[in-house]
């Protein structure tokens, strides 16, 4: 199907896309196949090999612990975060996996098979599930590739799935793949990004329907926030990274009760980091369109529905409004990078993932803040320009340092791009297709220590204990 706004905006667990929720999905598709094939009673052995960046930076990301879950039937938009440690604890303690959920088998951690130097033709985070009888006859095995965002695409079929997405964008009223097409479409049609994208995604779901799936989608983002702001202590993983985002949040409380506009960089800050340290926690998190950069879209939307002009005065429905059309605007740049780039860190570095954030975000404010068609999508581009040759590099392997502050950082870009595209009338001279076309380039020029392999940048440079 093609690429529409609940792909990119998909709820998942932390603290990954590509090396968490991907894996689990594809983990649960194998799964789910060998159910149904009926060959699930006569395995007695599971294979599972990890290559590249999901082998290379794994146990930061919780990729094997997702496997696990998925083996077990378990789909990242649908596991809640008890079951995620319910299940973890059981799979620990008893060294036994539920395969598909019935059909016990010693397996954990330990034995997945890691090929961290070995990268896959197709993408570096490629995963091998094989499943074998008694005998050692293979019942079942398959090759996928998680390739950023939670999107995960199978060994084999990655022409017909190309197809497949052709014909689909060829059934919507008004499909596009570059800002050109989009803004052309804009221009023809007397109607905003977010009503090009509201037509698209009238052609599979109702109106209404859209609206609440969207409204959906920001409650979970702010849930995500309110459950953050009540952790306290180091988040996993051994770096011992303190969370701020509580003690912040009770110093706002204190210092800001009335809600004064020179906070706003304070509270922008503020949900940017909850966010993200309830991603690095493991949590129940939006892919937005990544899960890397979660915290950067609700942060901005956060400024939209506090800060924004006229928002002090405006209704519920009024504020609904700014959410559904900040995340259709937001949506439709975020099919952009995924039509012509990548929203991939294993793959083009940091820049897609906190880059393509940034820009989807700067675009939703501009468009909730009155912008045109042509000022939006230059709020995009500036964005993206003042991401680009953005390195993926973890510390540990963990999605903890750089990534939590870079949310919050790339919020304000993205804040500051949209008010610089609202003070101009939209011509610019670097257009976002050349833009995008460039981070793509770049992402192929850097050299893989910096694409989430944990093995250049801070990564290297920094002592972890």
């Amino acid at each position: 199907m093609a690429v529409g706004v609940f792909d990119l905006f998909s709820i998942g667990i932390g603290p990954s896309s590509s090396h968490t929720v991907g894996p689990m999905r594809a983990a649960a598709v194998f799964a789910g196949e060998l159910k149904s094939s009926g060959k699930l009673e006569r395995v007695a052995s599971l294979r599972v090999d990890l290559y590249g960046s999901l082998a290379a930076t794994g146990h930061g990301h919780g990729t094997m612990t997702a496997v696990l879950l998925g083996l077990e039937g378990y789909h990242p938009e649908l596991i809640l975060p008890d079951e995620v440690e319910e299940r973890l604890a059981s799979i620990a303690e008893t060294g036994t996996l539920q395969l598909a959920g019935s059909v016990p088998l010693p397996y954990g951690v330990k034995d997945m098979i890691l090929h961290p130097l070995t990268v896959l033709p197709r993408h570096t985070n490629g995963m091998k599930f094989a499943v074998a009888d008694a005998e050692g006859n293979v019942l079942h095995e398959a090759t996928f590739f998680s390739v950023g965002g939670g999107f995960i695409v199978r060994e084999g079929e990655e022409e017909a799935a190309q197809q497949e997405l052709d014909e689909s964008k060829r059934e919507l009223p008004l499909p596009f793949r570059t800002a050109a097409e989009l803004l052309g479409r804009c221009q023809s049609k007397g109607l905003s990004i977010a009503d090009i994208m509201l037509v698209n995604e009238c052609a599979s779901r109702s109106e209404e329907e859209i609206r609440a799936g969207l409204l959906h989608i920001y409650s979970v983002m702010e849930g995500c926030v309110e459950v953050s702001l009540k952790r306290e202590g180091l988040l996993p993983g051994g770096l011992k990274v303190r969370r701020r985002a509580p003690d912040w949040h009770e110093r706002l409380l204190k210092e800001d009760k009335d809600r004064d506009p020179k906070y706003w960089q304070e509270w922008v800050n503020l949900v940017a980091l909850a966010v993200n340290e309830e991603n690095a926690s493991g949590g129940r998190v939006v892919t937005a369109p990544t899960n890397g950069a979660a915290g950067i879209i609700p942060a901005v939307l956060y400024y939209a529905l506090h800060f924004a002009p006229g928002m002090d005065k405006a209704t519920q429905e009024d504020r609904d409004d700014v959410v559904v059309r900040f995340l259709l605007t937001a949506g439709a740049v975020g099919v952009l990078y995924k039509e012509q780039a990548s929203i991939s860190g294993a793959e083009v570095g940091c820049q897609g993932e906190v880059g393509s954030a940034s820009s989807m975000a700067a675009a939703g404010l501009a468009e909730v803040m009155g912008g045109t068609p042509a000022q939006v999508e230059n709020a995009a581009e500036i964005a993206m320009e003042h991401n680009l040759g953005l390195t993926c590099d973890p510390i540990g392997g963990l999605v903890q340092v750089p990534c939590i502050e870079r949310n919050a950082i790339a919020a304000a870009k993205a804040i500051n791009a949209a008010k610089m595209a609202l003070w101009g009338d939209g011509s610019h001279r670097v257009s976002l297709d050349e833009v995008i076309v460039t981070m793509r380039e770049t992402g192929k020029d850097m050299s893989s220590k910096y694409k989430e392999t944990a093995m250049g940048g801070l990564a290297v440079n920094v002592v972890e204990c």
